[in-house]
């Protein structure tokens, strides 16, 4: 029985900077009871709790929630009925300044830009550089058609390697390319998570819909986490309502 089941956001606990239906957060809050539970996605605290922590019920036990934003190079955990930062992996000013020149270049040189945009398309989180091809504001039609098969952002990632070596370039998302420190990537946060809530690796379960070679689900099949591909929020549910299940009979 798992004591720690992780999940990413975007692409599988909603859609894409959409926050949790009824049903997903109702799902979640009936999780908290058997399990921790853990959120690890690219977004930033604000989008963290404008899709997940403001949508769960009164009744969830959030002091069992483990929240993740920038692909895990921040903590917050619910204590004395606020949420509070454990660490951030910040950026230097000179680091921020190469990846946003490296951005530029590897747009220019690989040819990748929209017609249309909605917004700025690369978002500085602190601990986390984010590119959005059609912007931060996009509606949801619009991003679902972009890239559905990751090809596009593979490109730009392959050439951004080798402009940032050493940092950690993720695809995530419906859009998005993330870069987060040297290191850091889900597999660094989610072995911070188990430092911090003294949950071997081997009791966690991780949920993604990018579990895939250069996915920012992949790094924590990489590390050897027992790990669910899903295909959107709607499959998710169904793992969530078949954890629930086990984890009570057993």
């Amino acid at each position: 029985m798992k004591k720690i089941v992780a999940f990413d956001l975007d692409g599988t606990l909603a859609l894409s900077k959409q926050p949790l239906t009824d049903e997903m957060a109702d799902l979640m809050a009936q999780l908290l009871t058997v399990a921790q539970v853990a959120v690890i996605s690219g977004g930033d605290w604000p989008q963290f709790d404008k899709q997940v922590a403001s949508r769960l019920p009164g009744h969830a036990d959030l002091s069992r929630l483990w929240m993740m934003p920038t692909s895990g190079a921040k903590l917050y955990v619910h204590r004395e009925g606020a949420w509070t930062p454990v660490y951030a992996e910040l950026f230097t000013d000179e680091q921020k300044r190469e990846i946003l020149e490296a951005f530029d270049a590897a747009l220019e040189a690989t040819g990748f830009t929209p017609e249309e945009t909605w917004g700025e398309r690369i978002e500085d989180r602190g601990s986390q550089i984010t590119f959005s091809a059609l912007g931060q504001q996009a509606p949801l039609h619009a991003k679902e058609v972009w890239d559905p098969d990751f090809a596009k952002r593979k490109v730009i990632q392959a050439d951004l390697v080798k402009r940032l070596p050493g940092v950690s370039i993720n695809l995530g998302g419906a859009t998005s390319v993330d870069v987060t420190q040297p290191g850091v990537d889900k597999a660094w946060g989610l072995k911070r998570l188990a430092e911090h809530s003294g949950v071997a690796e081997a009791d966690m379960l991780f949920i993604g819909d990018a579990i895939f070679p250069g996915g920012n689900d992949y790094p924590a099949k990489a590390m050897g986490l027992d790990t669910v591909c899903v295909r959107d929020p709607g499959d998710t549910a169904n793992v969530i309502t078949a954890i629930v299940a086990c984890q009570k009979v057993g």
